[in-house]
């Protein structure tokens, strides 16, 4: 029961109600930034390296399902 009175209040916590040191904003806005720009690339590759789904070949073609 001892640890529950040693609990910090939301006053003693150093990041509270805008308290926050500046290195640590700008942590957490360089970790956002990167998650931004990884995700960005990844979709960019994503959209760019669509499987074709064209079945069939020149001798004999198929469907094309392309979505052209």
């Amino acid at each position: 029961m001892n640890n529950i009175n040693n609990e910090p209040s939301n006053e003693k916590i150093e990041d509270y109600d805008g308290k926050e040191s500046k290195e640590k904003r700008n942590i957490v806005r360089l970790v956002i930034i990167i998650c931004l720009v990884a995700g960005a690339i990844i979709g960019y590759l994503k959209t760019t390296s669509m499987p074709s789904d064209y079945i069939g070949t020149q001798e004999n073609p198929g469907i094309n399902t392309s979505k052209k």
